[in-house]
């Protein structure tokens, strides 16, 4: 039984994974004293024993070169209200810190104020795929904090949702 191989369309390939729920985290780091980050919502977790997680990033990034220079990284998982610094930080070339409350992890990464959680990693590993880089991260401390009712910020079908939204069940 022989495959055709059928191109699949971009576009058509982004919304079909726009069906997909997914969270919203900011990925941070210290690089020479200044602090750079950008949104992600390509974020998972991967092995308990060692406590591995993974996000992935396009090649052409300007905030990673540094990230992987500092060999660590902060992940912030943001809350519902936090649609601002979510697209703060999905600019390019803006000074995506201006206004931007936070302060150092145990490992020196920025913690942004209001986020649900964060995790703080060390690069574990880095693997190319396709246009993205797929980064692996050791956790090396993460806060336990309760957050109450406060519900984390989603993203479907292109734009921001969250769990209380009529039709999510």
């Amino acid at each position: 039984m022989s495959r055709s191989s059928t191109a699949i369309e971009p576009l058509s390939f982004r919304k079909a994974l726009g069906h997909y729920a997914s969270g919203i985290t900011v990925i941070t780091s210290l690089v020479d004293e200044q602090p750079v980050g950008f949104t992600c919502q390509s974020f998972h977790s991967v092995s308990v024993s060692p406590p591995l997680v993974s996000f992935s990033v396009m090649r052409e990034s300007a905030s990673y070169p540094g990230m992987r220079k500092a060999g660590r990284f902060a992940v912030n998982i943001l809350a519902g209200e936090q649609v601002g610094i979510s697209n703060q930080f999905a600019r390019k070339g803006s000074d995506k810190w201006q206004g931007v409350q936070w302060q150092p992890s145990p490992l020196g990464n920025p913690l942004l104020a209001g986020s649900l959680h964060w995790l703080d990693c060390e690069i574990h590993a880095e693997h190319a795929a396709g246009d993205h880089l797929i980064v692996i991260g050791e956790v090396k401390a993460l806060n336990l904090h309760d957050t109450g009712a406060t519900q984390p910020l989603l993203y479907y079908k292109g734009q921001y949702c969250n769990l209380a939204a009529p039709g999510a069940a």
